[in-house]
């Protein structure tokens, strides 16, 4: 798996956990069809505006500069997930209260995101 697509798979992943787990985050409907469209539409607004703005390694990097693009990755989850708040009721799909919920959810999607950056494979030295 290429490193777009391992982001992309810790954008789903980290979206899903921060829906599941946070108490802040109430999916539209009662039916399990209602809680998937709203779990998807948001991992799609995610991807598609972590795609479009790229903030993170592309590969194993030193600890200083994944704290840097951490940093800078959870300002820009942070920004999304508060557009997400705006926009969720508007759909009718996704819910999100308080700030400190839309915190707690850029902390996650970003702390997945970064695990999955940096589970690509060493870089290997050619030896001649």
């Amino acid at each position: 798996m290429n490193d777009q697509g391992r982001r992309r798979l810790g954008v789903l992943i980290g979206v899903g956990l921060a829906c599941g787990l946070l108490p802040g985050i109430a999916l539209g409907g009662t039916e399990t069809v209602d809680a998937v469209l709203a779990v998807l539409m948001a991992a799609l607004v995610m991807t598609i505006l972590t795609q479009l703005i790229s903030i993170g390694p592309s590969g194993r990097v030193p600890l200083p500069a994944l704290l840097v693009f951490g940093l800078a990755g959870f300002v820009q989850d942070a920004l999304i997930w508060w557009l997400l708040s705006w926009l969720g009721p508007k759909i009718g799909y996704l819910h999100i209260e308080g700030l400190a919920t839309i915190l707690l959810a850029a902390l996650i999607t970003r702390a997945t995101t970064l695990l999955l950056s940096q589970l690509s494979p060493a870089a290997e030295t050619a030896e001649d």
